[in-house]
């Protein structure tokens, strides 16, 4: 997915009214890091490549699309469900496409792998392979990793019980990926061009990796991701 990003939430539209062991997570070196889950006990999952919990659809088909800016530049995202499924780390995971462009052009392709762990609903987070683009050809593959290689392990994306206050891990790849989120709101409404939605959930997301980034996210009841720092939902295909 998208690494956290240092810009700031720009949104006038929002209102406030298979089972699978693995080791210990290790701790990032950053100061707060303890205050933020990092150990899911996963290894009591049975897990699916297929399903939901309340703010994450992972079933084949279901898409979003999100449009904002950047500086001046036009952001969009097409958020797709694939019928592709990979196994990492012994865990069958669904494959979620996220294509990006900037001002029309293509700008990154990544491939992530989810897998719902049906005793808590918590939607697990295995990896990612990254292409990043420009003039039409792959120049990287910066923030790409899997669980069960050069230490990463799984993190909870989205979690199926979230409490306010909440603080967890959502990448463990030491080096690579260390996104993690807190549950700001769980009553939040925002008005998008698709639909107006209650009751969402707010998250903040950081990293140790670049301590003054952040970016908030918002998720609804049902749908999924529809805002991402200053992008919005603008396209939905429902399931």
């Amino acid at each position: 997915m998208r690494r956290v990003s240092a810009k700031a939430l720009s949104l006038a539209s929002l209102m406030v009214a298979g089972s699978a062991s693995f080791p210990a997570t290790p701790t990032p070196a950053d100061g707060d890091s303890h205050a933020f889950t990092e150990d899911f006990l996963i290894e009591g999952c049975t897990f699916s490549s297929s399903g939901r919990n309340s703010y994450f659809v992972l079933e084949p088909g279901h898409q979003l699309i999100l449009d904002g800016t950047e500086g001046k530049e036009e952001i969009r995202v097409v958020i797709t469900v694939l019928n592709d499924t990979e196994v990492i780390s012994g865990v069958r995971t669904r494959v979620v496409e996220e294509y990006e462009t900037i001002d029309g052009a293509l700008a990154e392709v990544s491939r992530n792998f989810f897998a719902l762990c049906k005793e808590t609903g918590n939607m697990f987070y295995f990896g990612e392979d990254v292409d990043i683009y420009e003039n039409g050809e792959v120049v990287g593959h910066a923030g790409a990793w899997r669980a069960g290689t050069d230490g990463a392990l799984p993190g909870v994306f989205v979690p199926g019980s979230p409490m306010l206050g909440a603080r967890y891990f959502q990448e463990v790849a030491p080096n690579v990926a260390l996104d993690r989120a807190e549950v700001l709101r769980l009553d939040a409404v925002v008005d998008t061009p698709v639909a107006v939605f209650n009751r969402c959930l707010e998250t903040e997301e950081t990293t140790p990796l670049e301590p003054n980034a952040r970016d908030t996210k918002i998720y609804a009841p049902g749908v999924g991701l529809i805002v991402d720092g200053s992008k919005i939902l603008v396209g939905l295909t429902p399931r």
